[in-house]
C-alpha cells in the first residue's frame, strides 16, 4: 500500500514548497522523481532547484540527459521510473493515475487554478481506496494543516 499525500497549495507558491519537500526525501535517504505538465516546466523547474538558495544544494537532473539512472532527483515529463525513485512528486498539473510500485506519491495542486482542484478531487476518489491518502490545505502563514 502506497502513501499518497495531497498538498493544496494556497499561500507559497511550487517553486517554495518542492525544494523543501524534496530535501526531507534526500533526508529520508528516498530518491524522488519530480513529474511536471511541460518540459519547459521541468526547464524552469531544473534551473530554480539550483539557485532557491545560497546554502544548499539538491543534486538533481532532467530525464534523458546522460546519467538520468544515478540521479536522487529526476526531473520528467514522462511517467517511467530511470533513476529507481522511492516516491513520485506530480506538480504543475501532472496528475497520479495509481500508485504504481512508489512507497509515497506526492501531488501538489494549486488552489488557486479550479482545472486543478477539479483533477485533484478526481485523483482523490480514484487513489483513496487501498492505499494510505492524506490531504494537506496550507495556511496564509505557509504552514501545512492536515484536513483529512
Amino acid at each position: 500500500m502506497a502513501e499518497i499525500l495531497f498538498y493544496h497549495l494556497e499561500a507559497r507558491p511550487l517553486e517554495a514548497v518542492v525544494p523543501q519537500l524534496l530535501e526531507k526525501t534526500l533526508e529520508r535517504g528516498w530518491r524522488a522523481v519530480v513529474e511536471v505538465g511541460s518540459s519547459e516546466r521541468a526547464e524552469a523547474l531544473d534551473a530554480h532547484l539550483w539557485t532557491f538558495r545560497d546554502d544548499a544544494f539538491l543534486p538533481h537532473g532532467l530525464a534523458g540527459e546522460e546519467h538520468e539512472a544515478s540521479q536522487p532527483i529526476l526531473l520528467t515529463t514522462g511517467t517511467d521510473n530511470p533513476n529507481g525513485a522511492n516516491v513520485r512528486f506530480f506538480v504543475d498539473r501532472a496528475v497520479p493515475q495509481d500508485a504504481g510500485t512508489y512507497e509515497r506519491l506526492v501531488y501538489l495542486f494549486s488552489g488557486h487554478d479550479p482545472d486543478a482542484l477539479a483533477e485533484a478531487r478526481l485523483a482523490w476518489k480514484a487513489l483513496r481506496d487501498g492505499n494510505a491518502v492524506t490531504y494537506w490545505q496550507q495556511e496564509g502563514d505557509g504552514r501545512w494543516v492536515k484536513k483529512a
